[in-house]
């Protein structure tokens, strides 16, 4: 029998629903553990809107040392109705992507069999690509100001900042993903996706590295759209699509049009990657407060998220058994929707687990 590894995760469950979801995630993860002789060693941290209430905090210089010795964070949701809008999100959230430099957005677009999509026709073959948000620049920086404020005269501004090589590291990232992306029979593409039309200056920074980047990698096909050209063909040919590279404002717009047409929040998982760091690994629904303890929040997002930190830590064979007992729990659940799923959050868990065990 061979040694068995151990994989230590920081475990962060936060507000809402969260806390519900990720005890499926870890009990799936559990699940695989007891397959393939791996053990998940979970250290739960309690960053969230409860303890801010506590202690006005959100994330302390030592909290982000603290994370930096894990490969890998399992958030469960930040928002507290009881904390304004913006403290959590950019006292955490931010401040975890910006401190741990994951500087990868990654959002897998993947339609399940029996799940309802909006888009007429469009069958799991044909909703299949993953998007690379570029992740610590853009309007997110925070470079701007006001001036003259409260006044008829007011000016805002909002600078769409980046360099170089933050460019770079990100279309670097997009294609060797498309690259392996190949390898499984995908059609090994990128789609550089931006506004070069209009933002003149960023825009022909982004489209520049592009095309040079691409001579790196004369086995990759390439190709260029406008967003809003983009959000049309996500609608109408998604089939197009395999890797789409593209800055961080836009990348949070048709991330969450992705969500749609692969069913919903309720399967939409990202990860948020520093290849060469700590990354962590999320439901993107959010934290769903009115659903808290009542067992009818849909896992599968947060279930998705533990596949992808699996994939990231190298478990390739894990996390296909991972994405196999999701497919086989989307053909016996009813509906993606909270309450209506036809199981409990926990039986969703359930199912999935005792999938992969048996498989």
């Amino acid at each position: 029998m061979k040694e068995q590894k151990t994989y230590s995760i920081a475990v962060l469950p936060g507000d809402g629903t969260g806390p519900e979801v990720v005890e499926e995630g870890k009990k799936v993860l559990n699940a695989v553990g007891k397959k393939f002789n791996i053990n998940f060693k979970f250290s739960n941290f309690d960053f969230g809107g409860e303890r801010y209430l506590r202690t006005n905090k959100t994330l302390t210089e030592e909290d982000i040392e603290e994370l930096k010795r894990f490969k890998a964070i399992y958030l469960g949701a930040i928002g507290h109705p009881k904390v304004a809008p913006g403290i959590l999100e950019v006292g955490i959230l931010l401040k975890l992507r910006f401190s741990l430099d994951q500087y990868i957005n990654l959002r897998p677009v993947k339609l399940y069999p029996n799940v309802d999509c909006p888009l007429k026709d469009k069958k799991p073959e044909d909703i299949d690509f993953v998007v690379v948000r570029e992740n610590t620049g853009c309007l997110y920086t925070g470079q701007g100001g006001v001036t003259r404020k409260n006044t008829p005269f007011e000016v805002a501004t909002q600078i769409m900042l980046y360099d170089r090589q933050m460019v770079d590291r990100c279309l670097e990232y997009a294609f060797n993903l498309a690259r392996e992306r190949k390898k499984e029979g995908k059609p090994g593409k990128v789609t550089l996706v931006h506004k070069t039309n209009v933002l003149t200056f960023v825009g022909d920074l982004w489209y520049r590295a592009f095309m040079e980047m691409k001579e790196k990698y004369p086995d990759i096909e390439t190709d260029y759209n406008h967003v809003d050209a983009c959000c049309m063909w996500m609608v109408k040919n998604p089939e197009w699509y395999d890797v789409i590279v593209t800055s961080n404002m836009f990348g949070d717009i048709i991330t969450d049009l992705g969500a749609m047409i692969q069913g919903g929040m309720g399967i939409a998982a990202g990860g948020n990657i520093n290849p060469n760091g700590t990354s962590m690994f999320e439901p993107i629904g959010g934290s769903a407060p009115k659903y808290t303890g009542m067992n009818v929040i849909n896992p599968l997002a947060a279930i998705e998220a533990a596949r992808m930190m699996l994939e990231h830590l190298g478990l390739k064979q894990e996390a296909k058994t991972i994405q196999q007992g999701v497919a086989f729990a989307c053909t016996k659940m009813k509906s993606l929707s909270a309450g209506k799923m036809g199981y409990s959050t926990s039986e969703v868990g359930d199912l999935i687990a005792d999938f992969i065990m048996k498989s």
